[in-house]
């Protein structure tokens, strides 16, 4: 099959196509033939200074396709049936062998392209507001990097829920975009300073909860916080740690916590059901996926500098 993969990490340009051979079907697994892959901020993370556990490397948490075989013990998958799927890595290919247990059916009338976005994005926004972030009715959220794949998931399951959204972007243009799905307010964190305009827009309150995947903001996001706030920190997009002092937390009663859906998703079935449900949610219309671009496989390494330069609005495809 091919793939695009890369012999040592680097910036976008180490990606390159090559023939590899085909994965290994288990008995407890699937054979999926790769028609759409979402490129994930940790896609690109890995590709920069991840591990590699194999030269040459397939980087790629998710994609979707058809099913081609089916292991010995699997019975609830069979041939011909479409499905996404989360891996470790390995999605950057024309084929990908998984657990089926790593599988979700594709609702109908929903788009291969579409569904194969969902699982690690509204996966882990649905977590970051609710499982996590405990958010209610009323109250208010800042999305940090709202145009980014978490951020567009979670501003809409956010309004959904009845809060009231906050969003970063780098443009006014972009920020006008988000309207459209749900956000109230829009700061753009290029112009604006975050903090102050946090506390303009929430009349000196602060926000109940702050979604962040972006890392380098923590420290504002800690300082945008009403009394006995919370921050979801998901993510390390901007590539620069800075270290938090948590003894700011104190003064407020507020808390930080990590999120990660794949501990979630080995942890038991309710990561599991909950991307299904999410699934279903897209197929009936009442959250969207957004995809920016496609790009075919053998242009991985133009998919990826184009998710880094920041431009994107939503999911950056690959299409074998």
């Amino acid at each position: 099959m091919r793939a695009a993969v890369y012999d040592e990490t680097g910036p976008p340009e180490v990606l390159h196509l090559a023939e590899v051979p085909d994965p290994v079907l288990t008995p407890k697994g699937v054979l999926i033939r790769v028609e759409a892959i979402s490129i994930e901020g940790g896609d690109t993370l890995n590709r920069l200074g991840g591990e590699m556990p194999a030269r040459p490397h397939i980087v790629g948490y998710q994609c979707g396709g058809t099913i081609e075989a089916v292991g010995a013990a699997v019975t609830d998958r069979e041939v011909g049936q479409q499905v996404v799927a989360t891996m470790a890595h390995g999605s950057h290919a024309e084929l990908v062998a998984v657990p089926a247990r790593a599988t979700w059916p594709v609702p109908a009338g929903l788009a291969l392209v579409e569904a194969a976005c969902v699982p690690i994005a509204f996966g882990t926004a649905d977590d970051c507001l609710f499982e996590m972030g405990h958010l209610g009715e009323g109250e208010t959220v800042l999305v940090q990097a709202g145009a980014g794949g978490v951020g567009l998931a979670a501003v809409q399951l956010a309004a959904r829920a009845g809060a009231t959204v906050l969003a970063t972007a780098s443009s006014d243009d972009r920020l006008a975009r988000l309207a459209d799905y749900g956000v109230d307010h829009g700061i753009n964190y290029r112009d604006d300073d975050l903090v102050a305009a946090v506390r303009r827009l929430t009349d000196g309150r602060g926000v109940d909860l702050v979604v962040d995947s972006v890392g380098t903001t923590l420290a504002d996001s800690v300082r945008s916080l009403a009394y006995r706030g919370r921050i979801s920190y998901v993510g390390n997009a901007g590539r620069d740690p800075r270290p938090l002092d948590v003894s700011a937390l104190m003064a407020g009663n507020q808390s930080i916590h990590g999120v990660f859906l794949g501990a979630e998703l080995a942890a038991g079935r309710r990561a599991h059901d909950n991307i299904a449900r999410l699934l279903d949610l897209v197929a009936a219309g009442e959250v969207r996926v957004v995809v920016d671009s496609t790009f075919p496989l053998a242009e991985a390494a133009a998919a990826h500098a184009h998710v880094e330069s920041r431009q994107a609005f939503g999911r950056v495809v690959l299409v074998p």
